[in-house]
Order: structure tokens, then sequence, then C-alpha cells
């Protein structure tokens, strides 16, 4: 059970995260670009992250919130996959890339402008697409999509498209199944709870337990990707109800919904 109350203490505590972060961030980020030229891009990623890692530790000490991580042992050694996770929080963009790592995530191309934060993302590989053309966003997914998954770099796509509240999954798109297919790696699904502690646009970090649950990888098999992405959604929607006590629902039907644009299976923010 989660307690969507917060008293002056959680507050206090979640402004002072807020600032402590940003700060890290900060420093953090420009550290990163005066040494970037001196490292490759394993060591780089590595010590840019290094901010995520100090974020987590932030939020178990300050805000007293428990990560629990079950089914590790699915995420290959030595192999890059599509990860296609549940988006709630900005708690799993940090999250995820210590976990699952290398990795370039799909996102649009504003957040590299943003200062500090976004200049530290480019050293990533991440992999930034303009929304405002759905079309050629689409194909800058597929095109560099392979091009890391060639590399052994995982690549990072939230299917839903845009955060969702807290014990809900929303519609999904298929292009993470597409880049899967057409990639020839298999999907490695992820559902957690995170957006009840560290809820979407807001300051508040309430304590409790974020719980992720990780599914054994699923191969495109016959080449299909809408059967792909039928089947990932299957199990993050039974997973997310059974396990996590979402509201499992039912996906919206194709043919009666109206088409959404494709490159929102990529949204950070």
């Amino acid at each position: 059970m989660y307690n969507d109350k917060a008293d002056l203490g959680v507050w206090l505590r979640s402004l002072l995260f807020f600032v402590l972060y940003n700060l890290m961030g900060i420093v953090h980020s420009l550290i990163s670009l005066l040494l970037a030229p001196w490292m490759d891009f394993a060591q780089r990623y590595r010590f840019v992250n290094l901010w995520s890692r100090a974020t987590m530790w932030l939020l178990r000490r300050l805000n007293g919130i428990e990560i629990v991580v079950e089914g590790r042992e699915h995420i290959p050694a030595g192999e890059a996959v599509v990860v296609m996770a549940n988006h709630q929080s900005q708690w799993e963009t940090f999250y995820l890339q210590l976990l699952v790592s290398p990795q370039a995530t799909v996102l649009k191309r504003e957040l590299l402008w943003v200062p500090f934060f976004g200049w530290g993302l480019a050293l990533l590989k991440p992999i930034a697409i303009d929304r405002g053309r759905p079309v050629n966003a689409f194909k800058t997914i597929l095109r560099v999509g392979r091009e890391r998954l060639r590399a052994g770099i995982s690549v990072v796509i939230y299917p839903e498209g845009t955060r969702q509240p807290p014990g809900r999954i929303g519609r999904f798109n298929g292009g993470g199944a597409k880049l899967a297919c057409k990639a020839g790696v298999r999907v490695l699904p992820m559902v957690h709870d995170a957006g009840h502690c560290w809820p979407a646009r807001s300051l508040l970090r309430r304590p409790g337990r974020i719980r992720l649950i990780i599914g054994a990888p699923i191969g495109c098999g016959d080449g299909d990707p809408e059967r792909l992405s039928a089947r990932v959604e299957q199990w993050m929607r039974e997973t997310a109800a059974r396990r996590l006590g979402m509201e499992e629902g039912q996906p919206a039907p194709r043919s009666a919904a109206p088409e959404r644009d494709p490159v929102e299976s990529g949204e950070v923010v």
C-alpha cells in the first residue's frame, strides 16, 4: 500500500533532494565535458553515470526510497537488446542507465539543449529525434537504433510514449518491436511502480519501495513486429496487474484508435 499524503518532513527532504541533485548534475556535467575528449565511449558512459549512482544514493539515504529488482538473471550478458519498459517517472531514465549498460535512449532532441543535463546526456550516444517530423524521426529510430545495437549498445524505448499515472499502463506503440525485428535482436521487457515514490512533474519524493520486475527476453520469432509487440504488451500488463497491483486494462484496438505519432515510443519526458 502507498500513502499519497506527505508531511512537512517529506516535503523538506524532497526539496533538499532537488537542490542537491541539480547541483551535482551541474558540476558533474561540466567535469564530464572537460574530460570527455580523453575518454572512450565506455569510460564516458561510466563516468557520466556517476551522477545517476549519486542520485540513487540520495533517494535511499535522504528520501527513504528502497529499490527492489526482481529478475536480474534475465538480463543477457554480452548481448545488446531493445529494452521496453513502462513510463511513470524520471526515476527509470536514471536507473535503467545503471541496470543495462551500455545503452542508448530514444529521446526528443530538445532534451540535448537543456543546459548541463542535456550536455552530459549528449555524451552517451542517445538517439535524438525531431518529433515535429514524425516520419523522419521513425526512420532515425530504425537507422540509428540498428547502428547502436550492432555496436553492442542496447536501446531503451518507452512504448507508452508518455508518462502514465501510478497504477496504470497506457496504450502501446509498436516502434520498439519494429526496431528489434529489423535489427534481429530480442526485447527485454520491464515493469515498475516508481510513480508512487517519484511522481512525474513533481518535487515530491515519497519514502517507500520501488519494485522493478524484469522478464525473460522475447525474440521476434517469425519476424512479425506486431506479434512481438503484442507478446511484450501482454507480459507487461499481466505482470503489472498480478505483481504490482496495477490496472491491467486492455490494449486499445489499433483499428479503433487514431494512429499516434510513431516517435512517441521513445519519449522520455
